[in-house]
């Protein structure tokens, strides 16, 4: 039996949501919502030989992860420094706005994985 952190996460009001690449094949989609952030494998990914989990930390699994705070893993794709200060400065975003950082800043990774708005 797998707990459930957010017993009313269906009932949130206002939610953003984006989807979570490694490579080219689309892995599965992170949210934000009220209380707090969920992640889950796409269903076909998880079909697909050769498929590998986007993080250590999120190891391939149905159903969703659940955190109160942005999953490290999400977080630490956020750019830092200098780099952060001209993303928030251009796309206008607050700073501990970190799941929109993420969204504007993260298209583009050093490394396998990309974030894209769900509506690209």
């Amino acid at each position: 039996m797998e707990w459930n952190w957010f017993p009313h996460l269906n009932q949130e009001k206002m939610t953003k949501t984006a989807k979570v690449f490694f490579g080219e094949r689309l892995a599965g989609r992170i949210t934000e919502g009220d209380f707090g952030y969920s992640f889950v494998y796409d269903p076909d990914y998880l079909k697909s030989v050769g498929a590998q989990p986007v993080s250590l930390t999120l190891p391939l699994k149905e159903g969703a992860y659940y955190s109160k705070t942005l999953f490290p893993f999400f977080d630490g794709l956020i750019p830092e420094g200098w780099l952060l200060n001209i993303a928030k400065e251009h796309w206008k975003i607050q700073a501990n706005d970190r799941f929109e950082i993420l969204l504007a800043a993260c298209r583009d990774t050093i490394g396998a994985v990309t974030i894209q708005p769900e509506n690209e």
